[in-house]
């Protein structure tokens, strides 16, 4: 998969942020841009979402598509050849895990739960807003809808 060394790739894992990444950093900054207030990193619930709309109970989260597993069986097949694949081959399938987890103690909490992949921020980020919009107006009328991946 690569050919860095162990000094290498330590360098680099080193240098990944949890909070305040670039694909979070993009969307807080149009939300704020359209008038959106919210908290972020909140700590008070289940997998500190990313972004969090108290007043409407929904929290997001913005997903990298390696660490949190996006088409895994095809990513799975690549990592099989990898330098450290025993170590991603466990790794990777508990996030994912731990987010359906997540999901799950936010909504039996009655909270609305977003995720969004890092690419589809980058790549359609009115989308992104549109479908935060849309969660907006159905928590102010008491509708819930559920996204990630198209899921409705």
């Amino acid at each position: 998969m690569d050919n860095l060394t162990p000094q290498q790739r330590q360098k680099n894992m080193k240098r990944i942020k949890a909070k305040d990444t670039a694909i979070e950093m993009i969307l807080r900054k149009a939300l704020w841009a359209r008038g959106y207030r919210y908290r972020k990193n909140y700590k008070k619930l289940p997998g500190h979402p990313d972004i969090v709309f108290t007043k409407y109970k929904i929290a997001i989260f913005c997903d990298g598509e390696f660490f949190h597993g996006k088409d895994w069986e095809e990513m799975k097949v690549r990592l099989q050849k990898s330098n450290n694949s025993d170590y991603w081959l466990r790794k990777i399938p508990r996030n994912m895990e731990r987010d359906e987890e997540v999901n799950k103690q936010l909504r039996n909490l009655g909270w609305s739960v977003l995720r969004f992949w890092g690419k589809d921020i980058k790549k359609d980020l009115n989308g992104c807003i549109k479908t935060i919009e849309e969660h907006i107006f159905c928590n102010k009328i008491g509708e819930d809808i559920i996204t990630k991946d198209g899921e409705d």
